[in-house]
């Protein structure tokens, strides 16, 4: 497994956000994790690269334990590729700097080196013509795909999407969710927050439902899709709202 997820428990003082998750990720998986908004999709996800902390449970990833003193937190990180709703790029940096900078800092990499890999992977995004502008000088979806690049470009062994294309105008969605379609299909092992049930049901080879900070389902995704009535109440609900339109 490159990910597990044990009986997870988180809270913010006195209210809980995370409770008792348990779910896995297996090598070449892409697993999607909906829910309605506040569900704790998103704390999941953060979780477990290291973002937020846990107060109960354990997290592995790759073999390496999240709260083990031992464990290189940052090393660890550089292998799970994260890719935020805000894109995260560093405005003041061209395209070509902000896909280096990691890799020169976090994996010792040679400039030359970085920016092989790193230009490898805007063409492997489409925007290999983007390589000398400014995130400002790109659209919202243009963004996206060099955070995409960048996380790539540090060679991980999973991606994490946090509602990729939520942050996104209509017409820029298409774009970014090519990309992470293309990426699923090339057996990268993913793990997405998104709210595009179009994009679960062809690409995704499991659904977790979360509600009120609990996997309320976990279950292929032919199931969570094509057998609704039984599911939980609570996922017929939200099935019932998104899968009419």
């Amino acid at each position: 497994m490159v990910i597990e997820v044990r009986d997870v428990s988180k809270w913010y003082g006195e209210f809980q956000v995370l409770d008792n998750c348990s779910t896995q990720v297996a090598k070449g998986e892409v697993v999607v994790v909906c829910g309605p908004s506040g569900s704790g999709k998103s704390t999941l996800i953060k979780t477990i690269n290291g973002l937020e902390p846990i107060q109960k449970g354990e997290i592995v990833v790759d073999g390496h334990r999240l709260g083990d003193p031992k464990v290189n937190l940052s090393k660890l990180r550089a292998r799970v590729g994260m890719v935020f709703q805000h894109f995260e790029l560093f405005p003041h940096l061209s395209v070509t700097d902000n896909l280096n900078l990691a890799q020169i800092k976090v994996l010792g990499r040679s400039k030359d080196d970085a920016a092989r890999r790193g230009l490898a992977m805007l063409e492997r995004v489409g925007l290999l013509a983007q390589k000398d502008k400014f995130p400002g000088q790109l659209s919202g979806g243009q963004q996206q795909r060099v955070a995409i690049a960048r996380a790539l470009s540090m060679d991980p062994i999973v991606m994490l999407f946090d509602e990729p294309t939520s942050a996104l105008d209509p017409e820029m969605v298409g774009e970014v969710l090519d990309v992470m379609v293309k990426l699923a299909q090339e057996g990268m092992t993913m793990m997405c927050v998104t709210h595009e049930m179009g994009f679960a049901r062809k690409v995704g080879h499991r659904v977790v439902f979360m509600d009120q900070g609990a996997i309320v389902e976990d279950c292929s995704t032919d199931l969570f899709f094509g057998q609704t009535e039984q599911r939980s109440p609570r996922a017929k609900e939200f099935l019932s709202k998104i899968l009419p339109h």
